[in-house]
């Protein structure tokens, strides 16, 4: 199913990290283009964002990921080589996402954080709201994708900014930024407070951001004054803390279940998980 006019049209994948818990591997090949079976992270996540009705993707890469811009693209040759045999099938879906849909692409020169990687790729996005994916945190849902749920909310609250959240044990809030708030649906709290990675004492709740954001433009004027905070980055949490405490963040509780490919553990859980779905 795919959402049909969504007011969402851009959705930004920042893909400039090194992956390094995954070297040697990602010594030449991005973490983003890893393979969960036969499609790479990157492509699930771009298959996401078609489904809740977006056309445009923005991409914040870095040195050492032309592997990206050369799978979102026509390799004529490899099409010539299996064209008109049992392989062709296999390049149907890559081919109509790179027909049908547009990808632009901005560098990332310095690893600053999320937030910074966000900022960076203001350029692509301009004045208007937007998705954030980060595919590494790979969700599956069997019934409507987790950025098609964070869509539709966002149609009842079009001035605020959206997180998708999920429950994670309390001795693993220092992994994550971390939210606290006053439920106003079910699933759905209004945000107060917003801690990055904080210690398990420190922690506001067991409730954890992952990777799914819907962000108004106003985000890119807040990161420019954000101040570096947790290991040196200008981290995301903080910016929209400040937005927060105006009553302008949600974080929703969604439907599906997500993995961690960021992780060795976590990327093996996904592999068998859509293994066994085949």
């Amino acid at each position: 199913m795919i959402l049909k006019d969504s007011i969402i049209k851009k959705c930004l994948f920042p893909a400039a990290g090194y992956g390094t818990r995954f070297l040697p591997a990602t010594k030449a090949i991005p973490k983003e283009m890893l393979p969960i079976l036969t499609k790479p992270l990157l492509q699930y996540g771009v298959e996401e964002a078609i489904e809740a009705g977006i056309d445009t993707m923005a991409i914040v890469t870095g040195r050492g990921k032309r592997a990206i811009e050369d799978h979102f693209d026509r390799s004529y040759e490899l099409e010539h080589q299996i064209y008109g045999t049992s392989k062709e099938l296999l390049m149907s879906e890559i081919r109509s996402i790179v027909n049908n849909y547009t990808f632009s692409y901005t560098r990332q020169v310095e690893m600053k954080g999320l937030g910074h990687a966000i900022l960076t790729g203001q350029a692509l996005i301009g004045d208007e709201p937007f998705a954030v994916i980060l595919a590494d945190d790979l969700c599956d849902n069997d019934n409507k994708s987790v950025l098609t749920q964070m869509i539709e909310i966002h149609k009842k609250y079009p001035d605020c900014c959206i997180v998708a959240v999920e429950e994670v044990p309390k001795e693993d809030t220092n992994k994550y930024g971390v939210i606290a708030g006053e439920n106003i649906e079910e699933n759905l709290i209004k945000v107060n407070n917003m801690v990055e990675k904080p210690e398990p004492k420190d922690a506001p709740s067991n409730l954890a951001i992952i990777g799914r954001y819907i962000l108004m433009p106003e985000i890119f004027e807040i990161i420019k004054t954000t101040k570096p905070g947790r290991g040196g980055e200008i981290q995301i949490t903080d910016a929209l803390l400040t937005l927060a405490k105006q009553g302008k963040v949600l974080a929703y509780k969604f439907d599906g279940k997500r993995f961690d490919c960021g992780s060795i553990d976590g990327f093996v859980e996904a592999t068998n998980w859509f293994y066994a779905k085949l």
